[in-house]
């Protein structure tokens, strides 16, 4: 070896053990804020939907992910049937239901 070459690895050899111990720290604050920046919100929009969801009932006015906008007319186990026209209804998923209106919203527009 050259000697600049072992001065470099003589250099590096004890700060080493510390550097091990600074990534594992710097690792784990990475996950903290990825958690509260990412994980945690995403957690609570899942845990409002699956709630509105939940409290669905015959007379809501929902508009899906698709744009639709009615009233729900039936509630099922895992769908719904919305009523966007008078005498128009259709069947959707209740996973597809993006956001529930103020009651009149419909009739306003």
């Amino acid at each position: 070896m050259s000697l600049p070459m072992s001065f470099t690895l003589a250099q590096a050899a004890p700060g080493a053990a510390g550097g091990g111990l600074s990534m594992i720290i710097m690792m784990v604050v990475l996950f903290g804020l990825m958690y509260f920046m990412m994980i945690r919100p995403q957690m609570k929009r899942q845990k409002e939907h699956r709630t509105m969801v939940s409290a669905l009932a015959k007379g809501d006015e929902v508009v899906s992910n698709g744009g639709l906008a009615g009233r729900v007319d039936e509630v099922g186990e895992t769908f719904i049937t919305i009523e966007i026209a008078p005498n128009v209804k259709v069947k959707l998923q209740k996973g597809a239901v993006s956001q529930v209106l103020p009651k009149g919203s419909l009739k306003s527009a």
